[in-house]
């Protein structure tokens, strides 16, 4: 173990020193043995004289370079474990700014990072394969992959991986909800290359409408673009499109400006539900001024390769649109690799993979899902009521006081995390309030409470539970907690740090994930943005400061120095000299 000692101490000193590692140094080590070492990180597999079994490292395997997936491989820093990364593409893609790239406004490099040149940076045991995984077999744990493109050394390529421990952070995809039509002639925006193909057939149809030869109704339907869903990603694109039109096109095609339309389809009331009452009416006031035609209520039933076809939810009735473009944003789909995998594992009623509060797969073992494709299914304070208040009775009088509780109440907040939001939610100081109302006379409430009485006054409880968005916001931090929960798996295995577990003995080995949301914009175009910012109090911003705290909020969370150089370079390139319409 001295040997092992010595050479982990000169890894992490040449690890730590960058140019020493790259001097070619020449030692005597055990016996006259000679190493050499001339990469930048040359040590990531060489533990001095022992056996290679007493250090054997677990495997895991991480499939997706989004946000779960790449802030997990940031902030993972245990040497306890050979990771491999599998996802079809190999960067990290800032997808905020999808919108901005289908305008010019960003260019698609500014906004994606190489995966190798995040993982490089680690120093640590983590091979990168460009493939996409096809099949997920969690009885012998393997997955199943192939190359997504065609090599010239001849056609697709397929391989396995074993795995002792998997993380799936694959995202998902556009949902359709099987409305006939979307795939074959629509476009969607959950990719960089989704965000390229609008932008050139944007471009397209200005051209094609600039031709001769054509009618005014003609160049009408071409110069019609449709904004399926109004959520954020929809209400930004319109925006950036209405900008990108005004700004940039009307200038360049003067006598297209007046055919050119552009429709925001919304199956809802409102756009921008999640937001503030007070953001969706200044979004919706908003867009009534630029033009934007926005039409609620509306469903789309059929997209043919000129109409989308719609029905009002008021009257029922169904009505054809031409159009010369559709961006389709209506949510999110699970992919089939993720169907099939929740099919083995006894889910396949479920919409996406079931986890617990550890972002556990449920009935899996070993195998943790995180961001879009999966959801954490809180367990309910009343499916554990008898096994929380048998905990707390620890002398099984039948009864609990306050002394009682005061020892678990912590952990049951942890537990279950929509205990203090109900607290919160009635303004009530800690749960011993709430057990004294439950009381029927509250003034003459005892110090002490049956099983009966504590089930009454936590029964309301679980009706605060709710999913949590399929946001970046939720996924990065789904990834930074699974990543500290490796980085102190061996220190929790001997001395857990989690809540109590109230249906066994001991405690939990982590804390259970808690997402804490800070915030969120909508760019409303023209410069101006809609902010709700999460301080200890709702600030709501709508206006040209929200845009600017925008930026600077966007260009602060790049994962790069180099992204966010590019990304501050291509706002300043597009204030000087607006945005570059060629057809590349």
């Amino acid at each position: 173990m001295r040997g092992y000692t010595f050479y982990e101490g000169a890894i992490r000193a040449f690890q730590d020193r960058s140019l020493l590692s790259k001097i070619l140094v020449i030692g005597t080590v055990s016996g006259g043995s000679a190493v050499a070492f001339s990469d930048s990180r040359p040590f990531q597999r060489i533990y001095g004289d022992s056996g290679e079994g007493e250090f054997k490292k677990k495997k895991v395997v991480v499939l997706g370079t989004g946000w779960a997936g790449t802030t997990f491989l940031k902030i993972l820093k245990s040497n306890s474990f050979e990771v491999q990364v599998v996802s079809p593409r190999n960067y990290f893609a800032f997808t905020p700014l999808l919108p901005s790239v289908t305008n010019g406004t960003v260019e698609a490099r500014s906004i994606v990072e190489p995966i190798r040149n995040i993982v490089r940076k680690k120093g640590m045991d983590i091979q990168f394969k460009e493939a996409e995984c096809y099949k997920i077999d969690a009885e012998k744990k393997q997955i199943y992959c192939r190359t997504t493109e065609d090599r010239t050394c001849g056609g697709k390529e397929e391989f396995a991986l074993d795995y002792d421990i998997l993380v799936i952070a694959m995202g998902a995809q556009a949902n359709t909800f099987n409305t006939p039509g979307v795939v074959e002639h629509a476009h969607f925006l959950k990719e960089v290359e989704h965000a390229q193909r609008i932008r050139r057939s944007v471009i397209d149809c200005f051209e094609r409408a600039s031709l001769p030869n054509l009618s005014d109704e003609e160049r009408k339907k071409i110069l019609h673009f449709v904004v399926v869903g109004g959520g954020p990603t929809g209400v930004e694109f319109a925006a950036a499109l209405h900008d990108f039109v005004i700004d940039d096109l009307s200038k360049l095609y003067p006598s297209l400006k007046e055919f050119t339309r552009i429709t925001l389809l919304e199956a809802g009331d409102h756009i921008l539900n999640m937001f503030d009452k007070r953001i969706t009416a200044s979004a919706e006031e908003k867009f009534k001024r630029d033009g934007i035609d926005l039409k609620t209520g509306s469903t789309v039933v059929k997209l043919s390769d000129k109409e989308i076809s719609t029905k009002e939810r008021a009257t029922g009735q169904i009505s054809a649109i031409p159009y010369g473009m559709v961006v389709w944003s209506t949510g999110i789909g699970t992919r089939p690799v993720i169907m099939d995998f929740m099919k083995q594992i006894g889910q396949a009623n479920r919409r996406v993979l079931a986890t617990d509060e550890w972002l556990r797969v449920e009935g899996c073992e070993s195998v943790y899902a995180l961001g879009d494709c999966a959801t954490i299914n809180q367990r309910k304070v009343m499916e554990d009521i008898s096994a929380i208040f048998s905990k707390a009775d620890k002398n099984n009088t039948g009864k609990l006081n306050v002394k009682d509780l005061k020892e678990v109440v912590k952990d049951i907040c942890e537990r279950y995390p929509q205990v203090e939001i109900y607290l919160n939610k009635k303004q009530l100081k800690n749960i011993n309030v709430l057990l004294k109302n439950a009381e029927e006379d509250p003034k003459k409430a005892s110090m002490e409470f049956d099983i009966e009485k504590f089930k009454k006054a936590l029964s309301e409880v679980d009706f605060q539970m709710k999913h949590l968005p399929a946001t970046a916001q939720v996924a990065s931090q789904e990834g930074a907690y699974l990543a500290n929960c490796f980085n102190r798996m061996e220190q929790c295995e001997k001395n857990p740090e989690g809540p109590l577990r109230f249906r066994g003995a001991g405690r939990h080995r982590f804390h259970p994930f808690r997402y804490k949301h800070f915030g969120q914009f909508a760019p409303l175009g023209g410069e101006e943005a809609a902010a709700q910012l999460e301080l200890p109090f709702d600030w709501i911003s709508v206006g040209r400061g929200s845009q600017w705290l925008w930026y600077s909020v966007y260009a602060s969370k790049q994962i790069s120095w180099r992204t966010r150089f590019l990304v501050i370079s291509d706002w300043r390139r597009r204030f000087m000299f607006g945005r570059d319409s060629s057809r590349i």
